[in-house]
């Protein structure tokens, strides 16, 4: 299994910065693409970016140009660095990570999500 633990979070004024981490604890799986989401009370989660094995990343309209997804495979650690912050970045920001193994020929994937840490950002 994966178990993800994000840190990172707090409180920021408008135009400030944070930046997320998130730690994989991986036993017999390989990690594949990894990612941030979002969610704020009575709204649906959102996806904030993602990155690939290859480093290939993709991230909300809202956020480009200000986030940036990157990846310490050697380290199992996922970040988001977040600047120029906005009130609406206001979340609870999850870590996601897709994995799979291989066992007798057979592909056996699975995915897991953090427990989510608080970003709030002030005026």
């Amino acid at each position: 299994q994966v178990q993800l633990v994000e840190s990172g979070g707090g409180v920021v004024q408008a135009g400030g910065s944070l930046r997320l981490s998130c730690v994989a604890s991986i036993s017999g799986f390989t990690i594949s693409a990894m990612g941030w989401y979002r969610q704020v009370p009575g709204k649906q989660r959102e996806l904030v970016a993602n990155i690939d094995t290859d480093g290939t990343t993709t991230y909300a309209d809202s956020v480009k140009g200000r986030f940036t997804i990157s990846r310490d495979d050697a380290q199992n650690t996922l970040y988001l660095q977040m600047n120029s912050l906005k009130p609406e970045d206001t979340a609870v920001y999850y870590c996601h990570a897709e994995f799979y193994r291989i066992t007798a020929g057979l592909l056996h994937g699975e995915d897991s999500v953090g427990q989510g840490t608080q970003v709030t950002v002030s005026l």
